[in-house]
């Protein structure tokens, strides 16, 4: 069995992050979607997840069907690759759950205000329920911990394993 040089010990801790990073994307777009489409069919939620992913481009009938809950669930994993790739190159090094918090804010904000004219089918956010404003904005703010939290644990924890890495 050969082993490995230090170097190369870091290097695979480097990609390791950076691959939970974008399992942790993915998993928390699907996660989060289905929780979204839950909340709008529970009348938690005004605006449908299909909305933003799905029917403001694509105007078919199947939209409307189990399969479009299933590609826009997909395609949400998708996009929060994005996302937790953003924040691992930006705020992984920070260890406070604030960050997570502020940058869900972040991402709403961008999302229902600055890119509201691309989604055509959607209402504007002031003529949403206080209901949809709320659940909204604690989604995302939950949504932006979960990646946040779990990005800047796993960073932590691979700069522990290099210290041991470093010493031995």
């Amino acid at each position: 069995m050969r082993r490995m040089s230090k170097k190369q010990q870091l290097n695979d801790n480097e990609e390791s992050v950076l691959k939970k990073s974008m399992y942790t994307g993915f998993i928390g777009g699907v996660l989060f979607s289905l929780l979204a489409s839950a909340m709008y069919y529970f009348n938690f939620l005004e605006v449908n997840p299909k909305s933003y992913l799905l029917t403001s481009w694509v105007s078919n009938a199947w939209t409307d069907t189990w399969l479009g809950v299933l590609f826009t669930t997909i395609l949400a994993g998708v996009v929060s690759l994005l996302v937790a790739f953003l924040y691992y190159l930006v705020f992984r090094k920070i260890k406070y759950m604030w960050v997570g918090i502020v940058y869900g804010f972040i991402l709403w904000t961008i999302l229902f205000l600055l890119f509201r004219p691309i989604f055509s089918d959607i209402p504007t956010v002031m003529e949403w329920s206080l209901n949809t404003w709320i659940t909204t904005i604690c989604l995302f703010i939950l949504y932006g911990t979960f990646i946040g939290y779990s990005i800047s644990y796993d960073y932590m924890d691979s700069k522990q394993t290099e210290d041991i890495i470093n010493k031995s």
